[in-house]
């Protein structure tokens, strides 16, 4: 069903879905931002369409409402093992295409990654609903139609903001709040984002092979890369993570087990037990990511992991863009084939 709102009347259906939902999107953190004078862009919580913060991007995803940075997975006492409870106020997310796409990538990392699923991400991912909002343009850094991630068609409602109006197409009934048989209807079919400024081109699964790992452009992210792991925390699509087992009491009876945000780029992230470590160049971590973004995920659940949203290039403190470097791996490989 589609509605045509006045800022006042959007306001007001906002008011009435904030009984129901947890309202999540873009907003700004004055004084938060790399220095003291700046702001930053987050997902957040919202009341009114003036919270929403839509000509900027947003520094993070809002993968944290789905896996929190720290997770408590359970408490033991002594012996025994209690799981804590969660807020289970429903949420709806505002996000743009991309970040849906994200998301329903960690859907299938979490639920479809073999046959038992993540009880943990789903009791948080049963509790969300999205609003998507169209995207026609994108920002500088974004390349998502390359990696066909500029659509998303499984919304439970669409927006469009347009100046003083605001037009909405529901699909969910559960999202029609009482106020909008006072709304003048409209048919909205969201458009999407046709072309980027930045274009990808993706390697061919079929050409990749053993020499690209080997190849002298991995030392070249060695010799950038400081290894922080802004670029994963920022993504959509990292999903990996580490376990903490803390101890609350002196006795060890009582603590607790917590899941983390971990990431290929961070140090340590690949130790094992005796001191052995995988991928301890840097330029070795940028290679598993990359190859995992572009290839590995695709050989397995045929689309890329990589949605294109562009946070990693713009948060990398040295300047390393994720969408050059698969655009040289494209070269690399076209040349190769042709030796």
């Amino acid at each position: 069903m589609g509605y045509a709102l006045t800022k006042q009347q959007l306001n007001e259906y906002l008011k009435a879905l904030g009984r129901q939902y947890l309202l999540v999107g873009p907003i700004r953190e004055k004084a938060k931002g790399t220095f003291s004078d700046t702001d930053k862009i987050v997902y957040g919580v919202f009341e009114a369409f003036e919270d929403l913060v839509l000509e900027e991007k947003a520094f993070y995803s809002p993968k944290e409402f789905l896996m929190p940075i720290r997770e408590t997975l359970f408490h033991f006492l002594d012996g025994q093992i209690v799981e804590p409870k969660i807020d289970t106020k429903p949420i709806l997310i505002f996000a743009r295409p991309c970040d849906l796409n994200g998301i329903r990538r960690l859907d299938t990392i979490f639920l479809k990654n073999g046959d038992i699923k993540d009880s943990y991400y789903e009791r948080r991912r049963n509790l969300v609903k999205y609003v998507m909002i169209e995207c026609t343009e994108g920002f500088d850094t974004c390349f998502c139609v390359s990696m066909g991630s500029g659509t998303y068609k499984d919304y439970e409602a669409a927006i469009r903001f347009d100046g003083n109006q605001t037009l909405l197409d529901v699909v969910d009934s559960t999202l029609v709040t009482e106020g909008l048989s006072q709304v003048i209807r409209k048919d909205f079919v969201p458009e999407y984002i046709k072309e980027n400024k930045v274009k990808v081109v993706i390697p061919p699964i079929d050409k990749v092979n053993n020499s690209i790992f080997e190849h002298p452009i991995w030392k070249e992210y060695t010799r950038r890369c400081i290894a922080c792991g802004r670029c994963n925390t920022s993504c959509i699509t990292c999903s990996c993570f580490t376990m903490q087992d803390v101890e609350m009491s002196d006795d060890g009876l009582l603590g607790e087990r917590r899941r983390v945000w971990a990431s290929c780029h961070i140090k340590g992230y690949t130790d094992m037990a005796g001191g052995h470590g995988f991928r301890k160049q840097n330029g070795e971590r940028m290679r598993f990511k990359t190859m995992h973004k572009i290839n590995d995920y695709h050989k397995r659940f045929g689309e890329n992991m990589c949605v294109g949203c562009g946070r990693c290039d713009d948060v990398c403190p040295e300047y390393i863009s994720f969408s050059k470097c698969i655009n040289k791996l494209s070269e690399i490989i076209k040349e190769e084939s042709h030796e």
